[in-house]
């Protein structure tokens, strides 16, 4: 039997958020007959995944990434070792092969979703470079950004985006143990839009 494993974080308010960006809020109301609820939201809030548009201003919006990309056979790699961010040195043992689906488990998974951390595990820039050379479907790492907090090298977003190869940010693996399993990530279909929210489970 199959095992379903929800890897996205809880989304209500006073989850983290990454700064500079819109905070989480619920707004419900009772009507006549039925609850209706006002949501504010960032495109990057929570679990999310990045469409080139996010770095390329004529790049593919979220409603354009492949679905192709989005859902399939897919690697979770252990890097709950390294210190702050990961390098072509940490993924070269794994072997990388054309067309995979790469997630990285961190020590960001034992991160608590309501603070937001500024020494979180990111991926470094040639390691970026390096995925994209790899020609890799798409990559996910457990923190709300693939690049480090204040960084100038953009390359984690511009060396995997350029290629169009969707990242998906703001991964829950704390539960998931390396190894295979079967990807679905699915944003909301906001036409033209930078990146988008989305519900990711992985299926053994």
């Amino acid at each position: 039997m199959s095992k379903i494993i929800d890897i996205s974080w809880p989304m209500a308010a006073g989850v983290a958020v990454y700064p500079g960006n819109p905070v989480l809020r619920i707004a419900s109301r009772m009507g006549k007959t039925s609850v209706h609820s006002e949501i504010t939201i960032g495109s990057h809030t929570g679990t999310h995944v990045d469409a080139p548009r996010h770095v390329f201003e004529r790049g593919q919006g979220v409603d354009e990434v492949s679905l192709d990309a989005l859902m399939g056979p897919c690697r979770v790699l252990d890097g709950t070792k390294v210190k702050s961010a990961v390098t072509v040195a940490d993924l070269r043992p794994y072997r990388i092969r054309v067309g995979e689906r790469i997630l990285v488990k961190t020590k960001n998974s034992r991160l608590d979703h309501k603070v937001f951390y500024t020494d979180y595990v990111y991926l470094d820039g040639e390691a970026a470079e390096w995925l994209a050379a790899q020609r890799i479907k798409l990559f996910g790492i457990d923190y709300l950004s693939v690049k480090q907090r204040g960084s100038a090298d953009n390359r984690p977003h511009t060396a995997l985006l350029g290629k169009n190869i969707p990242i998906i940010e703001g991964l829950d693996l704390h539960a998931v143990k390396p190894g295979k399993y079967q990807l679905i990530a699915l944003p909301l279909k906001f036409i033209g839009l930078d990146g988008a929210p989305a519900r990711v489970v992985l299926v053994k």
